[in-house]
């Protein structure tokens, strides 16, 4: 079986990036599909191994190719840039805002130069990365702006379950005006570009409704009249799609493989679907850029971190998902 290089930047040190990533390493799965290359701080990675007491020996390294994959190996590539004497868990600083920032970069620098097949982030904390004075709000504008890429596109898989967002972190009133036949149109193209991206080529979207039963003909809204005749547009320009169709079932009927994909239209209809389904297992892919980003979905965990208690689940789903699409990605 091919193992995979595969990036993965510790995050917000303060956090509990270091401490999912030392977990995930000692993962057999993703022992024997990927080859980890880790983006952090030497000492902050000591001390979580430490916390953790895991038997990995930390092997620094200056390019992915020279690391010791082995099951007891940590490869590193150390950007020394957390000052112990400063640095302390649970806290926003600017210090932890700018090297979150410059891990994610190195990641990136590492993909777009295909020295790794694919990214896998961890949390990081938007106030620090404002007091760093970071011009960038969070992962996907920074992965977007460093690889060039105008509008990511987001997506979420969890047992086989893809969704998309139509709008994402707007106002509910907001994102109800959004919901016209232009853009719908314009995001199924986008949508079905990133799944062949990702290899899949088969199968149906189907776009979900905003009212109660689809608004039942104008009775409860008329939103749903934006988006029949985006999809009488798609279907006759050859796309594969379904809708409006009633969110309180189309996420069933996805999950049970009658459509490829889902677009939902706006952020918690699509949110609530995967993290009610399974909340550790929902990971995040950012599309449309010439690389390929997969993620976990939650924060940076301020309250534990340095404690050991977190999950790695999410973790090691993101770095297995990466390596389920890196034979496909193009």
């Amino acid at each position: 079986m091919d193992r995979y290089y595969i990036a993965v930047p510790i995050g917000d040190p303060a956090g509990v990036g270091p401490e999912i990533v030392v977990k995930s390493l000692l993962d057999s799965k993703v022992y024997e599909s990927a080859k980890v290359v880790v983006i952090g701080d030497k000492g902050v990675m000591e001390n979580a191994v430490e916390i953790l007491k895991a038997p990995l020996k930390i092997n620094v390294i200056e390019e992915p190719d020279q690391g010791k994959y082995d099951r007891d190996v940590l490869n590193l590539i150390d950007l020394h840039n957390i000052d112990r004497d400063q640095f302390e868990f649970g806290k926003v600083s600017a210090m932890c805002g700018q090297a979150a920032f410059d891990y994610i970069k190195k990641s990136i620098e590492l993909a777009m130069d295909r020295k790794v097949a694919a990214v896998s982030t961890t949390p990081i904390n938007k106030e620090a990365l404002r007091a760093a004075k970071i011009p960038y709000i969070g992962h996907t504008e920074i992965f977007g702006a460093l690889t060039n890429t105008e509008d990511p596109l987001t997506m979420f898989e969890v047992h086989e379950m893809r969704v998309f967002f139509l709008s994402r972190h707007v106002a509910l009133r907001e994102a109800c005006d959004m919901v016209k036949k232009d853009r719908i149109v314009d995001y199924v193209h986008r949508c079905t570009e990133m799944l062949k991206q990702l290899g899949v080529r088969e199968g149906t979207m189907a776009i979900a409704g905003l009212n109660p039963h689809c608004g039942e003909h104008g009775l409860f809204g008329n939103e749903e009249e934006e988006i029949y005749p985006a999809v009488e547009q798609l279907k006759k320009e050859g796309y594969d799609v379904a809708g409006p169709i009633g969110a309180d079932s189309v996420f069933h009927q996805a999950l049970q493989g009658r459509y490829n994909s889902v677009l939902s239209l706006y952020h918690d209809q699509g949110h609530i679907a995967t993290k009610t389904l399974d909340f550790e297992r929902t990971i995040a892919i950012t599309g449309g850029m010439p690389i390929l980003r997969t993620s976990v979905d939650h924060g940076t965990a301020f309250d534990i971190a340095g404690t050991g208690k977190v999950s790695a689940v999410s973790m090691i789903e993101a770095i297995l998902l990466a390596v389920k699409y890196c034979p496909n990605f193009k």
